[in-house]
């Protein structure tokens, strides 16, 4: 490990980490996924000998894959644009309201359910507020058949 990646490593009572994490650079990073294509290397090997957990090199692998560990690519955080901030040009004054026709304003359904049977042996319970077109064409598929 570089001494310049080295850092103090302190642990919980369980063994974790509780320090910093290291931050590897894109280069190191690199060199690392590149030393795991040598014929014969192991994932395991290359990271132990790096001190780092095998899954962020399985991790760093998918990145190279994706082309994404490119030295020359962009950074990851590119600068934030300008951004004004201004009050909208209209306002909400009042909050709508809604007319509600009367026919729907009772407060109990006349029902609770309604159970249709028709002579051709098909039927229909239903439960609940009754929208009439609805019903209407129900009943005029289950006629039909």
């Amino acid at each position: 490990m570089d001494t310049s990646t080295q850092e103090s490593i302190s642990t919980d009572s369980l063994g974790r980490r509780t320090g910093p994490r290291r931050q590897h650079t894109i280069e190191e990073k690199l060199r690392i996924v590149k030393e795991t294509h040598a014929k014969g290397a192991s994932v395991a090997t290359v990271a132990r000998r790096h001190d780092v957990n095998p899954n962020q090199v399985f991790a760093w692998r998918q990145m190279y894959r994706r082309g994404l560990l490119d030295p020359k690519a962009p950074p990851a955080n590119p600068p934030m644009l300008p951004v004004k901030v201004s009050t909208p040009t209209v306002l909400p004054t009042e909050r709508a309201v809604v007319e509600v026709p009367a026919e729907r304003r009772r407060s109990k359904p006349l029902c609770d359910a309604i159970e249709i049977q028709l002579a051709n042996g098909h039927g229909i319970v239903v439960h609940g507020r009754i929208d009439t077109k609805v019903l209407a064409r129900v009943i005029a598929l289950l006629v039909r058949r």
